[in-house]
């Protein structure tokens, strides 16, 4: 890991998008597709100004689609670093539906991307450890550890007996 810390505030990342009809499917809902594709982004973003390095996808870890957002809808994604490991960065993203005639925000979405640093040559390499303040953020980053080591585990990439955060929450010491 890199000597230099970064505080996850500084990591934010927002954008925001209107569905319009190229957007939508037969029932005029957002295609999760492009949802997909805008959070991405915004994760990117988000991985990139926590190392100011080329960052890829490495993983979608976690996409939960709570309503269907509609044409005309005002789309805004916040996307945060809740964690960096060596060369790899978990991304957190909330999305709101801003409604285009009330004004009136739901959060209709969230999502977990994994980046990874990368050099010229597409080789990983190491990021800055992330810092985080608030108890939301703290909260996550906690929660960044067992969410991969259980990635890596159905990944094929780590033993489960070498999970030791998954298996603290199951096995009472």
């Amino acid at each position: 890991m890199s000597n230099k810390s970064v505080l996850a505030k500084s990591t934010i990342a927002i954008g925001t998008h209107i569905v319009l009809p190229e957007n939508t499917n037969t029932l005029g809902n957002l295609m999760g597709g492009q949802l997909l594709h805008w959070m991405d982004i915004a994760s990117a973003i988000s991985a990139h100004r926590h190392c100011h390095r080329i960052v890829v996808t490495a993983a979608v870890n976690n996409v939960s689609f709570q309503h269907p957002i509609k044409l005309g809808d005002i789309v805004t994604i916040e996307a945060k670093v809740s964690r960096s490991f060596s060369s790899s960065m978990e991304v957190y993203m909330e999305v709101f539906v801003e409604h285009h005639t009330t004004g009136e925000l739901t959060k209709c979405n969230e999502a977990i991307y994994t980046f990874v640093a990368v050099d010229q040559m597409g080789a990983p390499i190491p990021v800055p450890d992330l810092v985080p303040e608030t108890e939301d953020e703290k909260r996550r980053f906690d929660g960044a550890l067992r969410r991969r080591q259980l990635r890596l585990v159905i990944a094929g990439k780590m033993k489960p007996e070498d999970a030791t955060e998954l298996k603290a929450l199951f096995i009472a010491s």
